[in-house]
């Protein structure tokens, strides 16, 4: 199977494609490293992790190296997304040391009520192509530190870091079988993942259409779930924020990856009051990004992963441009380069265009126009999706007001920078079950046994 560099179009490197046969391989596996590694204790495991999580920091620049080759973010980027994915290994390192049970007060003193926790058993995770390191460790480290054994599907376009950072697991002396990374088409790898019996849980980041088609082949035995899924984040500024302020955080948030983020902002609401000042600072500072390669350090814009996403962002700019939107920079690829898209503004933009109704995954930035905050408010909940959302507003009443009534599972307040490893990560209506990161993220993994012990009288 083909890697390429989505910037160059160079055929980088080739791995297994592997299938359903090589899937169950794994999963028997991970079935047989399960019988010892539950087993352990959580200081081993919390030791292991710790090995690895100084591994990959000691590697960073060969991992971003790695991931900027197969995935095209600028190598500044890809280092940060190193750091941000080694946290979740720390993270979950010391979370290990830290499941608890609970003993409970019981109404008839003849018992003795006690919860445990016990790992769920042999994990499946698919990983996404635009952030290859951190969406692996951000499953893989809390599953390792309940005890649980896991299978890792990475994405087709970027299966080499995931690589990696199985060398690391394995150089940190993670056993045999406790993590394994399997390479190839996704349906079958997918499909065996689900059919068997021996899975307990499945992780997935990805499309919700895929989130769907996961779910109803989980059904037939009850598999645990964990999905992350779509988002369509509203990126909301009132004219009692601070436009400047406003617009550097819009940039940090919009164009990192190329706007290929699932809490990416996708629509930009601008109160009427604000909007030319906030117009005029967001054309100035996008016309200072730098496209191009991400090994070039000069870049601070990379490609689209491949053709089909350019062509979306191409088709959302067209639907826009037949509503009335115009564009103020930007607006087409590269002609030079097949994947380089120039970050584009649309202003008047109409609320029933593709770019608001739908998640464009690049470097588009439309902006809609509001007076009320009722009215953005509305605009802002019209999606099934809840993932991520922005407001910004120094007005404490109104941010509480807003906080309350936006239908999101996450809600960055005057900063476009909101994912840490302490903080849970997912979203609320089609953008998923469950979440991950923080101290829940290790429970995704656990299951609770209650004992009721009686006392002969």
């Amino acid at each position: 199977m083909a890697v390429d560099n989505p910037s160059t179009g160079e055929i980088i490197a080739r791995v297994p494609s592997m299938g359903a046969e090589e899937t169950n391989k794994a999963i028997e596996h991970a079935a047989q490293a399960f019988t010892s590694w539950r087993k352990t204790s959580p200081s081993e495991r919390a030791y292991i992790l710790r090995q690895w999580y100084q591994l990959i920091l000691n590697a960073k620049a060969s991992l971003a190296h790695i991931m900027s080759c197969e995935q095209g973010k600028p190598l500044t980027e890809a280092s940060a997304e190193i750091e941000y994915a080694a946290s979740y290994v720390l993270w979950f390192a010391e979370e290990a040391m830290r499941v608890q049970g609970e003993v409970l007060s019981s109404a008839n003193n003849q018992q003795r009520l006690i919860v445990t926790r016990a790992p769920v058993g042999v994990c499946a995770a698919i990983t996404p192509w635009n952030f290859p390191a951190a969406m692996i460790t951000r499953k893989v480290a809390p599953a390792l530190a309940s005890g649980c054994t896991m299978v890792v599907k990475p994405a087709q376009q970027t299966p080499l870091t995931a690589l990696a950072l199985g060398e690391l697991a394995n150089q940190a002396g993670i056993p045999p079988g406790v993590l394994q990374i399997i390479t190839g088409e996704a349906t079958a790898i997918g499909g065996a993942m689900t059919a068997n019996s021996i899975v307990k849980k499945l992780s997935f980041t990805g499309s919700t259409k895929i989130g769907s088609l996961l779910m109803r082949q989980c059904a037939n035995d009850v598999k645990k779930l964990s999905l992350e899924l779509g988002g369509n984040a509203p990126f909301i500024v009132f004219d009692k924020g601070d436009v400047a302020h406003a617009v550097a955080e819009l940039m940090k948030a919009k164009f990192r990856n190329a706007g290929q983020t699932c809490i990416s902002p996708n629509r930009v609401y601008v109160q009427k009051t604000v909007k030319e000042p906030f117009t005029r600072a967001l054309v100035d500072a996008v016309s200072k990004l730098k496209l191009g390669d991400g090994l070039d350090p000069k870049t601070t814009i990379g490609p689209l992963i491949d053709e089909a996403a350019v062509q979306k962002v191409e088709a959302h700019i067209a639907n826009a441009q037949t509503l009335g939107a115009r564009v103020l920079c930007g607006g087409k690829r590269l002609e030079s380069q097949r994947n380089w898209f120039e970050p584009t503004i649309l202003d008047g933009v109409a609320t029933n265009a593709q770019c608001i109704e739908e998640e464009t995954f690049g470097p588009l930035v439309p902006l809609v126009i509001f007076d009320t905050e009722e009215e953005v408010i509305a605009l802002a909940n019209n999606t099934p999706f809840g993932l991520a959302a922005y407001l910004f507003s120094d007005d404490i009443h109104q941010v509480e007001r807003v906080v309350n009534e936006i239908e999101s599972g996450m809600i960055g307040i005057n900063t476009g920078v909101i994912s840490a490893a302490n903080a849970p990560f997912g979203g609320v209506k089609a953008s998923g079950l469950g979440r991950e990161g923080a101290h829940i993220g290790i429970e995704e993994y656990l299951e609770m046994k209650y004992q009721c012990y009686g006392h002969k009288a």
